[in-house]
């Protein structure tokens, strides 16, 4: 019980965090012209990141690990396939702007200026990004009444 409790809390707590750091990244991006402005984008991005990883981690474990209701009660919510769907998308969306920072940190590591000309791209998926994660919330929370669920399954 104190487990499961637990872990619910995490995920909920994860999904502020990552609001928070997605929005702070969405923030720094718009403003990044100079390298110098780099450092608060790469820190929000690596919260951003942990926050996921959280999110991912404890959403597994919630759903397969025989913590909560079951993998037969989440993989027949079509909330839960809503929100897994949104998770994917989330994650597709991310790919652009990971190898950009990655390679930002390569040339900053290096000394180099890194091209900077898309930041703004990437801050605008960083804000569909923010739609979506707020979208994988009220599935959530939908799920968690029963919302979606054929009557009498609850």
């Amino acid at each position: 019980m104190l487990v499961r409790w637990l872990l619910a809390a995490l995920h909920l707590l994860a999904y502020g965090f990552a609001l928070a750091s997605i929005l702070r990244r969405t923030w720094a991006l718009r403003r990044a012209s100079v390298p110098a402005a780099l450092r608060s984008v790469f820190r929000a991005d690596t919260g951003w990141g942990i926050a996921a990883l959280v999110l991912i981690v404890t959403g597994l474990m919630r759903a397969f690990g025989g913590y909560e209701k079951g993998a037969d009660y989440y993989l027949h919510e079509p909330l839960f396939h809503a929100k897994m769907t949104l998770l994917v998308v989330i994650l597709v969306l991310e790919v652009p702007s990971m190898l950009a920072l990655l390679r930002w940190r390569a040339a900053m590591r290096k000394g180099e200026a890194p091209d900077l000309r898309k930041a703004r791209s990437y801050a605008r998926l960083s804000v569909i990004q923010t739609v979506l994660l707020v979208l994988m919330v009220f599935a959530a929370t939908g799920m968690a009444r029963g919302i979606g669920l054929p009557a009498g399954v609850v």
